[in-house]
């Protein structure tokens, strides 16, 4: 019966898909290296630079493998807001999955957008607007503070500086579609949803990755009534399974958040 144990485990699954199998290469060729090193990885026709290589072989996963960002749309070119891009993986999969798309892509950090660039300027990914500013919810700036590798919060108190911020309900009401909206901006989303809450109406499809801050309050319930009020279904779901939930509180034995989740909303 060994072997139908062995068909469920993650490793067969991932080896039944050529993304799956590009992951766990890239698991193995770039996944022990320092933290916080910046680090050349190749993948497919691709070369990026990398802040943080592990970082970066989640990202895959998330984006390739689990294909979080996949969206059904009968649009010939759908107009795609990325906000969070970070280095640029998730363009280069709405690059490769819908390749006529006008592609707004938001980094707050100006050193990150610097890396964004390049690597799309060296990979040839052309008709991508790339805003170095945060989303938010004024045109007022923002203070960020570092927090690990691959993001940084708008509740961390290290090397804190306040940085460009453009409001992006008003960014969404000159739009007349959006296919698909991406959030992950790092503790921001209840607030800029919030916001949003009046601009969502002609949004199609859109991931917002939650968190919850230490010391900070839970607002999951303002994000779905968000939704609910805007007439989205949803689905949830997490990557931070762990045991004995009620006395085993932190999130991977994260310092900074106790809760990190993946909201899935679409239209019928």
């Amino acid at each position: 019966m060994w072997i139908f144990r062995f068909l469920f485990t993650e490793t067969a699954r991932l080896l039944r898909s050529a993304e799956g199998r590009r992951l766990l290469v890239l698991a193995l060729r770039y996944g022990s290296k320092p933290r916080n090193q910046a680090t050349d990885v190749t993948f497919g026709k691709y070369r990026f630079r990398v802040p943080d290589a592990l970082s970066f072989v989640w990202q895959f996963r998330e984006i390739f493998v689990d294909e979080f960002y996949r969206f059904y749309t009968t649009s010939p070119a759908p107009v795609i807001f990325d906000c969070g891009t970070n280095i640029g993986t998730s363009v280069v999969y709405f690059h490769q999955a819908y390749p006529n798309a006008r592609i707004v892509a938001f980094e707050a950090d100006e050193q990150i957008s610097a890396i964004l660039q390049d690597n799309l300027r060296k990979n040839q990914i052309s008709g991508v607007d790339v805003v170095t500013k945060a989303v938010w919810t004024n045109d007022e700036g923002i203070w960020f503070g570092s927090d690990q590798a691959d993001s940084a919060s708008i509740f961390s108190q290290t090397d804190r500086k306040l940085v460009p911020s453009v409001r992006l309900r008003d960014v969404l009401l000159r739009e007349t579609r959006i296919d698909m909206l991406k959030m992950d901006i790092e503790g921001a989303e209840t607030a800029v949803l919030t916001d949003c809450r009046d601009a969502l109406a002609h949004v199609q499809n859109l991931f917002v990755e939650f968190h919850a801050y230490l010391d900070h309050p839970q607002t999951l319930a303002e994000v779905v009534q968000v939704l609910e009020a805007s007439g989205f279904r949803y689905y949830i779901n997490t990557s931070q399974y762990r045991h004995a939930p009620l006395v085993n509180h932190r999130y991977k034995g994260n310092d900074s958040m106790d809760l990190q989740l993946n909201i899935f909303a679409y239209r019928k």
